[in-house]
């Protein structure tokens, strides 16, 4: 979720940078501004802190099994590599 106050901030300081001749109007421009930010902010594809550390935590977990299974292989492939050889030489 958007924090609001950090756009209530972004707002006034956007209208303190309004030229001293239109800031009979200031009021209504930290409005405008505000609006067009939380618009612009919104259309944005966000997540939340909490939705981010979520998915966070299924990648770490995903990562953990991922490395598991590659371990696994390789041990698999190191046996089949013994069985092989046994094979060769029993053959001979």
């Amino acid at each position: 979720m958007i924090d609001l106050n950090h756009i209530d901030d972004l707002a006034r300081r956007l209208s303190g940078l309004v030229p001293p001749a239109m800031r009979d109007s200031r009021e209504e421009l930290q409005e405008n501004f505000k609006a067009v930010l939380q618009s612009g902010l919104t259309k944005l594809d966000l997540v939340s802190r909490e939705e981010f550390e979520v998915q966070r935590a299924v990648l770490l977990r995903t990562r953990e099994k991922l490395e598991a299974l590659e371990q696994a292989v390789q041990w698999l492939e190191a046996e089949l590599a013994k069985q092989d050889q046994q094979a060769v030489v029993q053959q001979h």
